[in-house]
């Protein structure tokens, strides 16, 4: 690991990305705008938003952009309030994915603490207007935690997403300063419901690396997630979004988000993710490979059309 002194730092090569092509991010930019759709991509200024929007995907933030927590890591806007749900947001989220003919949609959301069942309603419209305009379509949902609601984790499970992702975002130790309104537990155990409400259903968590967390204790994690049956594992850089968020305290290697990857899979994972610049939903679409490689039973999986 190579220690960094912050957003001044300079960033190792294997953290560079080649610039994107504009056309091709300008026209999904002007499909997003024509539908008054948001995406994570630029809401959280992901690095991979060139890659993505030239391949033609997108991460859409739904009941955003405005969060009700203020997570230091993170550059979702946490100052504005929250606006009551639009209920066309699904139907318009449900045509971007028409219209860009995706094999694999994310949809995540702001956290809605605001809400009495976290936004998990408009998740499971959303799930449901998609299904209905592309029908071939697979639906990943990244959720925040509902504030240990279960009834409305059941709610979106009803909905039916072939993936459901929620991330532990870091350690048990890191949890204090990283993510102060979550709760490590209830992230475990909200992946653990998912595999008892839901067995067609595959789980994800992703964790972010470079806040301090040493390899026993990623390893920890790791193991903790398994222990509740966790299908996907992504780990990935943590990137400082500006002077007023959490410091780098390390670029991690390529060879070490390597080795988490071998081990993870040793672990029972059906797939790991890790590298500098993964995310989340990186590659999100390559989970079709595996539910046609893994079928679970009550899944979706025979009806996936080729990539």
């Amino acid at each position: 690991m190579i220690q960094s002194s912050g957003i001044v730092a300079v960033k190792p090569d294997w953290l560079r990305v080649k610039a994107p092509q504009w056309e091709r991010v300008g026209s999904v930019k002007s499909l997003l705008r024509d539908l008054q759709l948001n995406t994570v991509c630029e809401e959280a200024s992901c690095p991979n938003i060139g890659e993505c929007f030239n391949a033609g995907t997108a991460t859409f933030l739904i009941m955003g952009p405005a969060c009700t927590r203020a997570c230091p890591y993170c550059d979702i806007d946490f100052e504005k309030k929250p606006q009551p749900l639009d209920p066309t947001e699904p139907l318009r989220l449900a045509e971007a994915v028409r219209r860009m003919e995706l094999n694999h949609v994310v949809i995540t959301a702001v956290n809605r603490d605001d809400l009495p069942d976290g936004g998990a309603s408009q998740f499971a419209r959303c799930i449901q207007e998609t299904r209905r305009a592309s029908p071939k379509t697979t639906i990943e949902v990244l959720i925040p935690d509902l504030c240990g609601n279960w009834d409305a984790l059941a709610a979106i499970l009803a909905a039916h997403p072939e993936v459901l992702n929620h991330n532990t975002e870091t350690v048990p130790r890191l949890y204090r300063r990283v993510r102060p309104q979550g709760n490590y537990q209830r992230s475990l155990e909200l992946l653990k419901r998912t595999r008892e409400l839901s067995p067609s259903t595959y789980t994800k968590s992703g964790i972010m690396a470079g806040l301090g967390e040493t390899d026993a204790e990623v390893q920890q994690v790791m193991a903790d997630l398994r222990a509740v049956d966790c299908d996907i594992l992504t780990i990935g850089q943590y990137l400082q979004p500006s002077a007023k968020h959490l410091d780098i305290q390390t670029f991690v290697t390529p060879k070490q988000f390597e080795t988490w990857r071998i081990e993870g899979e040793a672990m029972g994972f059906l797939q790991v993710v890790s590298s500098p610049l993964t995310r989340s939903s990186y590659h999100a679409e390559q989970v079709r490979a595996l539910m046609a490689s893994h079928p679970r039973s009550g899944s979706a999986q025979a009806t996936l059309h080729p990539l």
